[in-house]
């Protein structure tokens, strides 16, 4: 792995930028993708920093041709790619009677069809590395709810996906599984609680506290742990592990 490659995408902020960052200890080359490219150059400059080499492309994985471009510029760079994380995208948390066409399809098309696209494009260059593939979806997946419709749609779909993949990859020698993480505390989820803590007249502290204990957890998590085991899948130690879907989410979930 330390003269491997990995594209990161979703990697300007929040857990793709914490498993760009922590995979810069295993892969000698990162490729980070986001839209945002401002806060792609601030964690391509601490990987940089780590010793490993960046490529940052700056794009907008709900276009179909942008796929084809980012395998085309890794490969352009650095010759082969032996990981792709599949992070980018997050799905608007609407009730499952107010959410339109439109915000149904957006949600779609860069958590999962971005997805879907950048892995088919680099299949054949994971196919030559012997390469691993990694979909990151979520516990919602397991736990659909009506105000997390398209959210729990979504990620119930890239289980799926990935566990298509992951059979395919037998045969292709390319592994593949998804991480289904539970409430982590990013930008995102506190811009949430910021808006929950107004409609219901509470401080923002007050709901930082108030939703792990509704969900049963002691904690939220943070990024850094749910790279952590992304890292892990990724290394040797995980090789025999494909077409799992692993969770992490502080035992939320409490079905067996």
């Amino acid at each position: 792995m330390k003269n491997g490659v990995v594209i990161v995408t979703g990697a300007s902020r929040g857990i793709g930028q914490a498993t760009a960052i922590r995979l810069a200890n295993d892969f000698a080359k990162i490729v980070l993708v986001a839209r945002s490219g401002d806060l792609l150059e601030e964690t391509a400059a601490s990987i940089s920093s780590a010793g490993s080499e960046t490529l940052t492309i700056e794009c907008d994985l709900r276009k179909p041709d942008v796929a084809e471009m980012i395998v085309k510029r890794t490969l352009a760079q650095f010759g082969s790619i032996n990981s792709v994380v599949n992070i980018a995208g997050a799905v608007p948390q609407i009730d499952l009677f107010e959410m339109t066409d439109e915000q149904w399809e957006d949600g779609e098309a860069l958590k999962l069809h971005g997805a879907r696209r950048l892995t088919l494009k680099a299949w054949e260059a994971l196919k030559a590395s012997k390469g691993s593939v990694i979909f990151t979806s979520g516990n919602s997946a397991l736990t659909p709810k009506s105000g997390f419709a398209a959210v729990a749609t979504v990620n119930a779909a890239i289980v799926a996906l990935a566990k298509a993949f992951a059979d395919r990859g037998i045969s292709d020698g390319i592994q593949v599984n998804s991480v289904l993480p539970g409430p982590v505390m990013t930008d995102r989820r506190r811009g949430y609680l910021e808006k929950y803590a107004i409609t219901k007249g509470m401080t923002i502290s007050d709901a930082i506290e108030h939703f792990p204990v509704q969900a049963g957890i002691s904690r939220y998590g943070n990024p850094e742990e749910i790279a952590n085991l992304i890292g892990f899948i990724l290394s040797p130690a995980a090789r025999w592990m494909t077409g799992t879907a692993l969770r992490i989410d502080g035992g939320e979930i409490k079905s067996v």
